[in-house]
């Protein structure tokens, strides 16, 4: 039965990277390449299920597509991968790819090719006419599958479990290095890993967006900000939750409560058609009724999936649009130096009428 079920899910990706596939040759068409030599690594897995993509490359012409890496991974690239593999390092990979680029124009992506890796590619293929693309399989991927909608969904699930078991442990006179050690640590229990270094942020240093966890000790009647994300099978969570220890100042309850207002508001406009833009515009609103606009530091929210930040970007220059399929955050905040700050944020699964919450974990009353 075990066996079965392993074939019938092998089935369901090798369908997915076939359909990716297809999806990315029109593209490619589109920007008038023949071939594409595809090097970031969060592509590298969407297009062959490759779980090393930093130590992978896909040439993916208009009826074939290769993953090309190293010794190393020759049993892994075979269990894991449908396309077809060749096992080398450079130069004979850009030697075997030379003979099928041959006066053909090549699309390489600007935005993960170093300096010397464009220098090696015209050193060996100087027949060949290389172009450079930047977000091609990026704007196809925020797009999700149902087997990546699943995937991230299980992350989700993970990091809820996690934050719900170590709530308790943020007291005072705690450390927040404690409190960040004690989620890494039952997520790798889990057989999961962080999506990023795990965010606690209290008292004062919650003023910062990014403050990793240090050694300061949590006091009475602070804010604690909690960022986090589970990392499984290869997908991202991100969530996080300000809570309270002991009862905060009447000044930061009030700005608690004008975040959650700016996050609540921006979840119930969220639908397919909507415009990225104008998500971020509606929780800048809120906080500027609140006098708090200019202590929104950062754009409303991003895409998640292979990446932990993705398309599409929700911020008040974007051109994205939603559409059903899309994994985004919704996480407002606002920032007091010296003071403290707030950040309410929740992963959204874009539905074909609106969206569903795949974040649980509670948003307590401050």
């Amino acid at each position: 039965m075990g066996r079965q079920h392993e074939q019938a899910a092998g089935e369901v990706l090798a369908s997915q990277f076939m359909s990716q596939l297809q999806q990315l040759r029109d593209a490619m068409r589109g920007a008038g390449v023949d071939a594409l030599w595809v090097s970031h690594p969060a592509n590298v897995r969407a297009l062959t299920g490759f779980s090393s993509p930093e130590d992978g490359r896909v040439l993916v012409t208009p009826d074939a597509a290769t993953l090309y890496t190293d010794a190393r991974y020759t049993v892994q690239a075979r269990e894991e991968s449908g396309l077809p593999q060749f096992i080398a390092r450079p130069p004979e990979t850009f030697k075997h790819a030379a003979a099928l680029l041959k006066g053909q124009t090549v699309g390489f992506e600007s935005d993960s090719l170093t300096v010397a890796g464009l220098d090696d590619l015209k050193e060996h293929w100087p027949d060949a006419k290389l172009v450079p693309l930047r977000g091609m399989i990026q704007g196809l991927r925020q797009i999700k599958t149902a087997q990546e909608i699943a995937a991230i969904r299980a992350a989700q699930n993970l990091a809820d479990q996690v934050f719900n078991e170590v709530r308790p442990m943020i007291i005072a006179e705690v450390r927040e290095l404690d409190i960040a050690l004690e989620i890494e640590t039952r997520l790798r229990r889990a057989g999961a890993g962080s999506a990023f270094g795990v965010i606690v942020a209290s008292g004062p240093r919650g003023a910062m967006p990014h403050g990793l966890a240090s050694e300061r000790v949590i006091g009475d009647g602070e804010l604690v900000t909690v960022d986090m994300g589970a990392r499984l099978s290869g997908y991202n969570s991100d969530m996080t939750r300000t809570v309270a220890v002991g009862t905060p100042s009447d000044e930061m309850r009030r700005v608690y409560h004008a975040v959650l207002e700016a996050e609540e508001a921006a979840i119930r406009a969220v639908k397919p058609g909507v415009r990225a833009a104008d998500l971020d515009r509606i929780a800048r609103d809120v906080l500027t009724g609140h006098g708090l606009g200019e202590a929104f530091a950062h754009s409303l929210g991003h895409g998640v999936g292979l990446e932990v930040h993705e398309g599409p970007g929700l911020r008040g220059t974007s051109e994205d649009v939603l559409a059903a399929g899309m994994v985004i955050t919704i996480e407002p905040g606002a920032y007091l130096p010296d003071v403290g700050g707030v950040r309410i944020e929740d992963l959204l699964l874009v539905t074909t009428d609106g969206y569903q919450v795949l974040s649980h974990a509670p948003k307590e009353p401050v």
